[in-house]
């Protein structure tokens, strides 16, 4: 798949009208998002219960071909990583708590056909990325808990973005820098200085009255970030 140049926008489907979860993909996409955040959760991992792969191959079959990045919150998370793999997935993002082989999990997403990406909780330090860097294309930097749409962004994680970019920079690595977790108009620019260049907003997208205004607002603050 030809990628979209970055900055990303990725609303997460996780504040979309699942009633009707087709057209609110078609419509997001047609008012200028980047992406599709599809975000799993297994009750376990983290408290909470959304989506499988057959969601994402109904969205397949329903005709969205856009890049769709999948957020595993799951452990363990090898079995899933090969059904969302068979669903269609672009890209495919763990954390390192959820598996006990990182290197061997990158691989196997790699192996599958989809790039890979590491998610990094508030708490969780960014020392992993030192042994995988060099598999990775993408490094999530969550800006909540996982586990609920809807939370407060943590200022914190502002320098944990400025440090994830300083160590993909050194890496020389064509990687995107994602954060995830409270992102609105409000705060989206604050992440693009901070080295962000892919941001998941959920409520902040699907809550909005005008999906394309909101989508156009958010690119304002980022170029003038």
């Amino acid at each position: 798949m030809n990628l979209p140049a970055p900055p990303w926008i990725c609303p997460s489907i996780l504040a979309a009208d699942f009633a009707c979860l087709g057209d609110e993909v078609a419509d997001v996409l047609a008012a200028g998002a980047d992406t599709i955040h599809f975000d799993v959760m297994d009750n376990h991992y983290v408290p909470n219960l959304s989506v499988g792969p057959l969601v994402l191959s109904a969205l397949r079959k329903d005709g969205i071909d856009a890049c769709i990045d999948v957020h595993l919150m799951v452990k363990p998370v090898d079995r899933l990583v090969e059904d969302f793999l068979a669903a269609g997935a672009d890209f495919i993002t763990v954390h390192p708590e959820s598996t006990e082989h990182l290197h061997r999990t990158l691989s196997m997403i790699h192996e599958g056909g989809a790039r890979a990406g590491l998610v990094f909780n508030p708490a969780t330090p960014l020392s992993a990325l030192e042994g995988v860097i060099d598999m990775l294309d993408l490094v999530l930097i969550m800006s909540v808990n996982p586990g609920f749409g809807g939370q407060a962004f943590i200022p914190s994680s502002l320098e944990k973005l400025r440090q994830a970019r300083q160590m993909i920079d050194a890496s020389g690595r064509n990687i995107r820098l994602q954060i995830d977790g409270g992102i609105k108009i409000d705060n989206i620019g604050a992440a693009a200085a901070a080295g962000a260049d892919a941001f998941v907003a959920g409520t902040a997208i699907f809550g909005a009255d005008n999906y394309a205004a909101t989508i156009s607002a958010m690119r304002d603050e980022i170029a003038d970030a």
